[in-house]
């Protein structure tokens, strides 16, 4: 894969992820932790079958067993990411939750630059400020005019970007570790989150309109884009992926809008502008300086 494969991946994964949230508001009886868990579970078993067919079933049983704690500690942050997300999806709106988690680059910045010592281009820093900016402006607004729940919803949220910024940093840690293969830690992340909220779903209530929407999650909004996130993030620096991952909130809110009557303030669509902007910005300058003469051998 390509750097320029590995961003259009990316944009492609945002994509699949940002319809979490209009399906999610599809929903007839499916409530809060049965909504996670199967979801969760769902996303396990396309998992438990896709990474046989990629990977074969003794190398990834190999993987499983030779992963150690940075896989561990990869399929932790998955857990996570999955489970906070849809919890606080059932608590407030889709904007709330995207916003929150559009804080992922100025995190995945620092972790990146503190954790492994990357020095960044100015242009990223740049691009993480102006984003920075729009997120200030759209997540101020909507904190202070939220009840208690959309609250307790946004303060759930705010565990998935701090998770991801970890989760990138580890992928980008280990880019050039051949031996390490970390896309079993997505099933573990799966299992674990299934596992976790198995308990608290019971008794379920969800219908059988219900379980096919969460399992078009699992395996359409999860497990592929998933898989593939973790294949285009080596190509990617830890910020520069996280910066592209803020399409989510862009395409998220969108179909929000279209598909759910969830129409969105003026501050969040103008915030979201400036995000979109410094993600243009970013793209365009990375690939110029990918291909000016300076940036070739001899």
């Amino acid at each position: 894969m390509t750097h320029r494969r590995a961003v259009v991946t990316m944009i492609a994964v945002t994509l699949m992820w940002s319809i979490a949230g209009i399906v999610t508001r599809q929903l007839e009886a499916a409530r809060s932790f049965e909504v996670t868990f199967w979801r969760s579970a769902f996303t396990a078993l396309s998992l438990a079958i896709l990474l046989p067919a990629i990977r074969g079933r003794a190398a990834l049983v190999s993987a499983l067993q030779a992963g150690g704690r940075t896989l561990w500690l990869s399929g932790i942050c998955w857990c996570v990411m999955f489970t906070a997300f849809m919890v606080a999806l059932t608590l407030t709106t889709v904007a709330n939750v995207l916003v929150t988690m559009a804080i992922a680059p100025l995190l995945t910045a620092l972790t990146a630059r503190f954790g492994l010592g990357h020095r960044l281009a100015t242009r990223t820093w740049g691009a993480i400020v102006v984003a920075g900016v729009g997120i200030a402006w759209m997540y101020a607004r909507e904190v202070s005019a939220a009840d208690p729940r959309q609250l307790l919803g946004t303060l759930i949220a705010l565990a998935v970007p701090v998770a991801a910024a970890i989760n990138w940093t580890l992928i980008q840690h280990t880019r050039h570790a051949a031996d390490l293969d970390l896309l079993p830690a997505v099933l573990i992340g799966a299992a674990l989150s299934a596992l976790l909220t198995l308990p608290l779903s019971l008794p379920f209530a969800a219908s059988a309109h219900d379980l096919a929407l969460l399992a078009l999650l699992g395996v359409v909004q999860l497990a592929i884009p998933c898989l593939m996130s973790v294949a285009a993030a080596r190509l990617l620096s830890a910020p520069e992926a996280s910066l592209l991952a803020l399409l989510e909130v862009i395409f998220g809110v969108a179909w929000a809008w279209w598909g759910a009557g969830e129409i969105p303030a003026p501050h969040v669509l103008g915030g979201g502008l400036l995000v979109l902007a410094a993600l243009a910005g970013n793209e365009a300058l990375t690939l110029r300086a990918r291909a000016s003469p300076q940036a070739r051998p001899g």
